[in-house]
């Protein structure tokens, strides 16, 4: 892609979440939306592969129909209470179609259907910004939205997103699936808290940009989209597929890495408000995930490529892949757990 091109894109996807953050008018909230998703999709399509034209197709209807619904929901509520500002949407109808149309832009079960096809379709640069920057717009929406949508559809949109995000990974043999099933079981962990401590969503959803983009460029340094090709990492990189364990296992929110911190902070949250079963249904689901993650752990440590090769291993050639990026948000991935009090005071 011709780099002025890219530039504007990638300036057009900034300038969209910026003014969804800024605004507090739902036409100008709407319309950093828009941008954000008209701004993608050339990004999605640029590799002119059929899979790519049909997951952007998808990722298209899918974000026309949450936008058009959340238009609805806004010019709803301006008629009933005359308000077009985002933190006065008294009407409950309008709140709740608020809802599921941002519940459908990020992926939220039931609504999730799209996200692994789409992801599947993608290649890793673009499944990255799909499943960490685009979040992040919608989230500031919720973030704002919180006190007045309904806390027992929070829940349940959570406890279903969990369920289906543990399941569904679990005979997934593509990665972008893989990381797909684990963005909407994380999403379920900060929707069901969204309510109750809007401050612990927003820890959680910092702690998964920065784990998800860590192992997409774990990914795109090994250059594979199987778990068979994950294979081979023990051997050209060691140093890569341990640090590729840890942030799996951070992932799954394993002690003492540093995903283990919002499920240490949630699951206490939750006793508080004595809903006991759903923080139940969310641990025993949260082992599920735990598993296709240890799956990963062991194909990428602990196997061997089973092709052999007649050539001299090429695991010491000097990578061109950003090397500061990948060492400062694997670092964050892994090591930030202790911190937890004083993330905590400050968020």
């Amino acid at each position: 892609m011709n780099p002025i091109v890219s530039t504007i894109l990638i300036s057009s996807l900034g300038l969209g979440t910026t003014l969804t953050f800024i605004g507090s008018h739902w036409l100008l909230v709407w319309m950093g939306l828009e941008i954000n998703t008209l701004a993608i999709i050339p990004l999605m399509m640029r590799q002119h592969h059929p899979r790519a034209v049909e997951a952007t197709t998808k990722y298209f209807i899918t974000q026309a129909t949450a936008s058009a619904l959340l238009l609805f929901a806004s010019i709803t509520n301006a008629w009933t209470s005359g308000e077009w500002s985002l933190t006065e949407m008294i009407n409950p109808t309008s709140a709740t179609l608020a809802l599921t149309a941002l519940a459908l832009k990020i992926g939220l079960a039931p609504l999730h259907f799209w996200l692994p096809e789409v992801l599947q379709g993608l290649d890793l640069t673009t499944g990255l910004i799909l499943s960490t920057w685009q979040k992040l717009a919608p989230f500031a929406i919720l973030l704002q939205l919180h006190p007045l949508l309904n806390p027992n559809l929070l829940l349940s949109l959570g406890i279903l997103s969990t369920i289906i995000g543990g399941w569904g990974g679990l005979n997934q043999t593509q990665l972008q699936k893989i990381l797909a099933y684990s963005s909407i079981a994380n999403l379920g962990w900060m929707i069901t808290i969204l309510h109750y401590a809007p401050n612990l969503t927003l820890l959680n959803l910092i702690l998964y940009i920065i784990m998800t983009l860590t192992t997409f460029l774990l990914f795109k340094t090994f250059n594979s989209t199987k778990i068979n090709s994950i294979a081979s990492s023990s051997t050209k990189s060691p140093l890569l597929s341990i640090i590729t364990l840890l942030t799996l296992l951070s992932l799954g929110g394993l002690p003492p890495l540093s995903g283990f911190m919002p499920k240490w902070l949630i699951l206490p949250e939750l006793t508080k408000q004595s809903l006991f079963i759903p923080a139940t249904i969310m641990a025993l689901m949260a082992l599920l995930s735990l598993f296709f993650y240890l799956r990963l752990c062991y194909t990428t440590t602990l196997t061997m490529n089973p092709n052999p090769t007649n050539m001299s291993s090429s695991w010491r050639t000097k990578s061109n892949h950003p090397t500061l990026i990948l060492l400062t948000s694997a670092t964050l991935s892994i090591l930030l757990l202790p911190l937890t009090p004083t993330i905590f005071m400050l968020i």
